[in-house]
């Protein structure tokens, strides 16, 4: 079963560059994970303060291995001095987990 992890951030205005370059090197790290199928990230044309993670798993423990790595760790120092709001959501046997 292919589960789905979608993660909406709203970051602070000027911080567009860091959260870029911040969110390709974790992408980069992540495609490598066993059980990743898909990470995607996409920058609003029309907000561009508005990111939004699309990512496509083989299971529910494999995003949980995820949430553990030393490059979403670095990812989420960055997250936490750029990033207003966020929500998840991990989609999966027909339920949608939020966090």
């Amino acid at each position: 079963m292919t589960v789905y992890l979608l993660s909406t951030n709203r970051i602070k205005p000027g911080t567009e560059v860091r959260v870029r370059e911040a969110a390709a090197a974790c992408r980069a790290e992540t495609l490598k994970e066993p059980g990743c199928i898909r990470y995607d990230l996409n920058q609003s044309t029309s907000d561009p303060l508005l990111f939004t993670f699309v990512e496509c798993w083989k299971t529910r423990e494999d995003i949980t291995t995820h949430l553990a790595t030393p490059h979403l760790q670095a990812w989420r120092a960055v997250a936490a001095e750029c990033v207003e709001s966020r929500e998840i959501e991990i989609i999966h046997a027909g339920q949608v987990e939020r966090l």
